[in-house]
């Protein structure tokens, strides 16, 4: 997993570590039980803070995503953990109702926007087993 951060985007660093870490858990690049790079080695390689990652790995700890071991590190945890679907609920309901507002403010009607989200369902790569979660 390649990390990268912005100094200069306007968004803290902890949340673009956690954002890139969250997006490779969900689509599967980091598998059920990776532990992810040390928190020293993280905060090397981006020249940050070890706190700065610290924060990163608390917040996907706080999401279910990962687990910290006290001495061993974080680890990823089972895709089909109820925290991290549920986690994933809440980021997908703020996005949809980001996008149904976009949509009513442009004339866009719900049946397009169905269309849309099809469209984009449909486009987006299939989990790495093979077949569609639900």
């Amino acid at each position: 997993m390649r990390l990268s951060i912005s100094k200069t985007s306007g968004t803290a660093i902890y949340e673009q570590i956690a954002r890139q870490i969250r997006a490779a858990i969900l689509s599967g690049e980091l598998a059920s039980g990776k532990a992810l790079p040390s928190l020293r080695e993280t905060a090397r390689r981006l020249h940050v803070s070890v706190l700065t990652v610290s924060k990163a790995y608390a917040r996907l700890a706080e999401e279910g995503l990962v687990r910290n071991v006290q001495g061993k590190g974080s680890f990823v945890m089972p895709r089909g953990n109820r925290i991290m679907r549920r986690s994933a609920e809440r980021r997908i309901k703020g996005l949809l109702a980001q996008a149904s507002g976009l949509a009513k403010d442009g004339g866009i009607g719900l049946l397009d926007l169905l269309g849309m989200l099809e469209t984009g369902y449909d486009a987006a790569p299939a989990p790495p087993s093979g077949r569609a979660e639900s």
